[in-house]
């Protein structure tokens, strides 16, 4: 006896042939450790109760006549607050993120002597795209500046 097949038994073969090849990929990433899917932030729900601060902060920044600079150039990276602003009252932190590998994130405190300028040097990075957190008071207000930078 010869067994028929109509057009829908192909179309379950292939939805189950695909749905098998996804379930390979899927399956293979979530088991081998080469593949980091770490999430960017740890906690981050925790993260996500402190949104609408973040806002507030990342407002006062965007309101600043003048607004701190960070300026990519052969050597490093510079950070340059404005001129009116003075180095002994900044205080805070900023944060470099490397989306691709959570080891390479580092922070570096904002401490200034005479000029409110900060330079790291190009050692301290590897090559690509880096996420910069500026997280700093100023005459009792916090501010938030979040940038991308590139480094060759």
């Amino acid at each position: 006896m010869k067994i028929k097949n109509n057009w829908g038994t192909y179309i379950v073969i292939a939805f189950a042939l695909f749905i098998s090849f996804i379930m390979y990929f899927v399956l293979k990433v979530q088991s081998d450790s080469k593949y980091d899917n770490d999430l960017v932030v740890e906690e981050y729900y925790k993260h996500d109760v402190h949104f609408q601060d973040e806002m507030e902060r990342i407002q006062n920044a965007h309101d600043l006549k003048e607004k701190p600079s960070v300026t990519v150039n052969g050597n490093g990276v510079s950070i340059a607050f404005p001129a009116d602003f003075k180095a002994k009252d900044i205080k805070g932190t900023v944060a470099l993120y490397r989306a691709s590998n959570k080891k390479f994130d580092f922070q570096i405190p904002l401490s200034f002597t005479d000029s409110a300028s900060l330079f790291i040097p190009k050692d301290k990075f590897i090559a690509g795209e880096w996420n910069i957190n500026m997280e700093w008071k100023y005459s009792g207000k916090s501010y938030l500046t979040k940038e991308e930078i590139y480094i060759k």
